[in-house]
């Protein structure tokens, strides 16, 4: 049997952990294949871009990962990084009618574990606390009826309040969504299933956080004084990671600049036809290409037509530079998220220099805010000077700041943010299915599909070589 030629498209972090475990496991003579890594653009990382600049580093992708999510720790370890990673500094608010509230000790992705501080807090009436209490008594809700949104099942669980307040902010920043059609099985299973274990969210909560600080026994940070955060990142930001893979794949099986146009199939392979005209011949495809690009590459297949449907949201990243003695009202924090009924252009900020105190020069401040959420994201189409100045009016309205920035750097992310709406796992079955019976040997991956973060796209990556190593 002839060895097997297998392309990865796409250069983002779920292909670039395919090309690496996929090259790891040739090396180990666990699969005869070798492989072709394409990326359509200059360079590799995809979303991860990192900026530096007189000291100061710029993320303006993504700037950290989750750490209980241990995929990408132990890719770090892989390519002999792990060294490099740092966890955050944590201390965030919520900004809510002009008034940035603490967030409540104890409080998991919005769900309170602590009694006094989610009874103190001003961020919610006596009502609200008295209806989200309401989960301590309420029996199951969802009963097994399948997916539903992660607004409805969270509102009847801790009512409006609750929701509105605090859980909005929070899980529309990582989707840029709206939670009302936001997919709680293909964003947020486990809390499904804390539900069916435990049938109330608040309890469940406060049971598997008790495990979990048993089982782990987080170490302190060197000083002593707080539990490390729940964020990693790099010391040379998530960039000098991108790079480190990329010198320790195979130079001769990554090519740059070939976007691909065309995915013809043969007998029992697939031709690949790029913009600048080259083809190439493989046994196997492993495509991490966002969902709008896949779809026009099988746009004639008409159980293709899902992703062509998935909407998107743009979204912007601004970043801005201080000294220091320019923010006038220093909070001792990292940074807040907006509730969406606030008024605010911005949907969260971080002080990245207090966040991650590698990012910035000592006497320095970065800043940065978010702009752009579903439904609402003309502003990322706006000038830089039109988006600068939005920025800026709400950031001195809430931290004072005298003067502008030293610089700024403006990204914008088109169409970046893939939004899991209710039933998409379902209708995700159902493409990968047909792609399996049209186009065997094609496996679809990627942020678009089972996952944004970064370790959920190396896990992607990781298990499409499985797949392959074991068929």
């Amino acid at each position: 049997m002839s060895k097997q030629r297998i392309a990865i498209i796409g250069g983002g972090i779920t292909g670039l952990a395919a090309a690496f475990y996929l090259e790891k496991e040739i090396k180990q003579g666990n699969i005869d294949a070798e492989y072709a890594l394409y990326e359509g653009s200059g360079r590799l990382g995809g979303r991860i871009q990192t900026d530096y600049q007189d000291g100061f580093v710029i993320e303006k992708g993504p700037d950290s990962f989750l750490a209980r999510k241990t995929s990408m720790s132990e890719f770090a370890k892989d390519v002999n990084m792990n060294e490099d990673l740092v966890d955050n500094h944590s201390g965030s608010f919520i900004l809510h009618h002009h008034t940035l509230h603490p967030m409540p000790e104890g409080a998991v992705m919005g769900i309170p574990t602590k009694i006094m501080p989610f009874a103190k807090t001003k961020l919610f009436s006596p009502m609200g606390k008295a209806r989200a209490a309401c989960d301590l008594v309420l029996p199951k809700t969802n009963n097994g009826q399948g997916d539903e949104s992660l607004g409805h099942f969270f509102r009847k669980r801790l009512g409006n309040e609750v929701v509105d307040h605090l859980i909005e902010p929070l899980l529309s920043g990582i989707y840029a969504g709206n939670i009302d059609q936001l997919s709680l099985q293909a964003t947020f299973p486990q809390f499904q299933q804390m539900e069916n274990k435990y049938r109330s969210l608040i309890i469940g909560m406060k049971t598997q956080r008790a495990q979990n600080q048993t089982k782990t026994a987080r170490p302190k940070n060197e000083k002593g004084s707080k539990p490390k955060g729940m964020f990693l990142t790099f010391l040379g930001g998530l960039q000098s990671f991108v790079d480190r893979i990329e010198e320790r794949l195979d130079s001769g099986s990554v090519h740059k600049n070939k976007a691909l146009l065309e995915v013809n199939k043969l007998e029992d392979k697939y031709e690949l036809l790029f913009q600048d005209g080259t083809k190439d011949t493989v046994d196997r495809i492993i495509l991490t290409t966002p969902h709008q690009q896949a779809f026009k590459l099988f746009e004639q297949e008409k159980f293709m037509k899902y992703l062509g449907d998935i909407p998107s949201t743009s979204v912007a990243t601004v970043a801005l530079a201080y000294p220091k003695e320019a923010i006038k009202k220093d909070i001792d924090g990292t940074g807040f998220v907006v509730s969406k009924k606030s008024g605010y252009t911005i949907t969260a900020c971080t002080w990245t220099h207090k966040k991650w105190v590698h990012s910035a020069p000592e006497g320095y401040a970065l800043l940065r805010a978010y702009v752009g959420r579903a439904g609402d994201d003309s502003i990322v189409n706006m000038t830089d000077e039109e988006i600068l100045g939005k920025v800026k009016e709400d950031l001195d309205h809430i931290m004072k700041i005298e003067g502008d920035p030293l610089f700024y750097r403006i990204k914008r992310w088109k169409e970046a943010m893939p939004q899991y709406e209710v039933g998409h796992l379902e209708q995700l079955q159902k493409v990968r299915q047909g792609l399996s019976e049209a186009y065997p040997g094609i496996d679809l991956v990627g942020a678009s599909y089972n996952g944004i973060g970064l370790p959920d796209c190396v896990d992607q990556g990781k298990a499409a070589v499985k797949r392959l190593v074991t068929s």
